[in-house]
């Protein structure tokens, strides 16, 4: 007799997949207002955050690779949301900076976590408590990946 594998609904992970596409189709009409990406946008909420950070920075804070970042900062120079610069104490190091358009495109983004938190159907401790859940989710399989 040989062992049946789960059905992909049944598995943890397609649940946590399906609803990261479920939320970004929803962040999707609300970014092109902006006339950013979902990664675009979490660039710039990491940098509406702290401004003038390094690609390294950036790169830590959202767990993603800088040669992932790179092209997201380039694509974001581009459009004149931000600049990047070397380091004038270290020419290895890239800092991303907003513009005064970067600065600005802030206000019209405000309105966006509420729309979010609406469309989950959540209360806030509620939300709060599945972050918090999902976090300690990411950490537990960071460690097992290492």
């Amino acid at each position: 007799m040989t062992e049946s594998l789960p059905r992909p609904a049944e598995l943890l992970c397609f649940s946590v997949y399906a609803a990261a596409h479920a939320m970004n189709r929803v962040y999707k009409p609300l970014l092109e207002r902006l006339g950013l990406t979902y990664p675009q946008y979490l660039v710039m909420l990491t940098l509406w955050d702290e401004d003038g950070q390094t690609v390294g920075q950036v790169s830590e804070r959202l767990f993603l690779e800088s040669s992932t970042i790179t092209p997201l900062l380039k694509r974001l120079e581009a459009a004149g949301l931000v600049t990047r610069e070397r380091d004038r104490t270290d020419e290895r190091v890239v800092r991303a900076r907003l513009t005064e358009a970067g600065r600005a495109l802030r206000e019209k983004a405000l309105d966006i976590p509420g729309c979010i938190l609406g469309a989950t159907g959540l209360d806030l401790p509620a939300a709060v408590r599945l972050r918090d859940e999902v976090d300690g989710l990411r950490k537990s399989l960071e460690r097992a990946a290492d």
